[in-house]
């Protein structure tokens, strides 16, 4: 049947974060002139307004602590109603402790999320060349 929610579209803000993932690693834009990192990605730095920027590497071993989460009972989007409750968090890097990633929270009950669990990054493979960050505790 075919992955059946919305897909996030690359554009030329972004499109290195998307190639990364679809290769299954973690790409962080970072500003060269006061070296902040920027998540989501822009085009220029939202500290000091640069629009010198790199892309960093993390690789595909990332993993995170959770910074805070919502439990929702409702699907706002298409393709979501046979997942309820959904676990929508934000996960704050331990390489990158200032950049903090919403994600989905996979394989775990909602009684059982809390704040500063730690959890690490998967990638879900959703067509043959693009793939979702996802994350799952590893309590």
């Amino acid at each position: 049947m075919g992955y059946q929610k919305p897909i996030p579209l690359k554009n030329q803000d972004n499109s290195p974060y998307w190639d990364a993932a679809d290769r299954h690693e973690l790409s962080l834009q970072r500003c060269d002139s006061c070296h902040e990192y920027a998540h989501p990605p822009g085009p220029s730095c939202a500290k000091c307004g640069s629009t010198e920027l790199s892309w960093i590497n993390l690789g595909s071993d990332v993993k995170a602590r959770i910074y805070s989460y919502v439990i929702s009972y409702r699907p706002f989007l298409p393709g979501f109603q046979d997942e309820l409750p959904l676990i929508i968090a934000q996960a704050e890097l331990a390489e990158v402790p200032e950049v903090k990633i919403t994600c989905n929270v996979l394989q775990c009950k909602p009684e059982d999320i809390e704040i500063g669990m730690p959890v690490q990054m998967i990638w879900e493979d959703i067509l043959e060349d693009r793939a979702l960050p996802q994350w799952i505790s590893v309590k």
